[in-house]
């Protein structure tokens, strides 16, 4: 049974309140305190065999990357496992909806990191009319009891959205319009966003209504500021997990075997070397 919700979510709501700008050396100290305890998180999740899935959805430059570089950046990417597929073919277009989603869900020991996932229809292909109503409508109502199942299978389902400002993302557009560095991060999809703005924000809100349950509910993260959205987010994702740390036996390093000891540094000198620019 699908939790109902009355409540609007009106855009100005969503803005970040006015704050001192975090300094980056106290975002770094704050951010590698948590990543140390992903890393906790990560050997408990190996050594008790546990699945968890992650699923990131906002708009376009909320800031979803940046926050997934943030929590896999110090972690194994074999249990840390991200997932950002491209548009479907011509034969997943054929498949039952869910499928092509499904066959990259975690086994024993991993962290899937959904980069976008099954809500494209609830998003990006309903408002683009990349699906019909009815399409769309029989997502929305059956997603929920997806997610059941996925939740009593004893996988740890996680979902957030990423909720930018228009001033701002209009900026980080812009950012990115002008910075060679960045330009690839502008889809064909990013323009037609700005455009439709109140459609996305429509979008969004049948979404929420129609999937924020109590066993798979989703978090809102306010995303105009990058720094603190991050932190804010790994510190919940943090709480949500029931990990304990894991006793790791002392490592000593082995001395090195001299048996058959030959200078290995000269049989390298004459090989193909590159310039050391820098």
């Amino acid at each position: 049974m699908k939790k109902e919700h009355t409540h609007e979510f009106p855009e100005q709501h969503a803005k970040t309140p006015s704050k001192n700008k975090l300094k980056r050396k106290n975002y770094e100290k704050a951010l590698l305190n948590l990543q140390a305890k992903l890393c906790s998180v990560q050997d408990w999740v190996i050594a008790t065999g546990q699945r968890i899935i992650l699923v990131f959805e906002g708009r376009d430059a909320a800031g979803k990357g940046g926050t997934i570089k943030a929590i896999t950046e110090r972690v194994s990417p074999r249990v840390f496992r991200v997932v950002a597929l491209p548009a479907p073919s011509d034969r997943e277009k054929s498949q039952m909806y869910i499928q092509r989603y499904m066959a990259h869900f975690p086994a024993a020991g991993e962290i899937v990191i959904f980069d976008r996932s099954w809500y494209n229809r609830a998003g990006v292909e309903h408002v683009m009319g990349f699906c019909n109503e009815a399409q769309h409508r029989r997502f929305l109502d059956l997603c929920p009891f997806f997610e059941k199942q996925i939740v009593e299978n004893g996988i740890h389902l996680l979902k957030y959205w990423l909720e930018v400002s228009d001033e701002e993302q209009e900026r980080r557009f812009h950012a990115r319009i002008d910075d060679p560095v960045r330009q690839w991060k502008l889809s064909t999809m990013d323009l037609p966003s700005r455009e439709r703005w109140y459609d996305y924000s429509r979008a969004r809100d049948e979404m929420l209504a129609a999937t924020d349950t109590d066993f798979a509910p989703w978090h809102i993260v306010r995303s105009d500021d990058k720094k603190r959205a991050r932190l804010n987010l790994i510190g919940h994702l943090l709480k949500q997990i029931p990990y304990e740390p894991i006793a790791h036996k002392k490592v000593k390093l082995p001395k090195r075997m001299t048996k058959n000891a030959y200078d290995d540094e000269a049989t390298m000198v004459n090989r193909r070397w590159i310039p050391e620019i820098y």
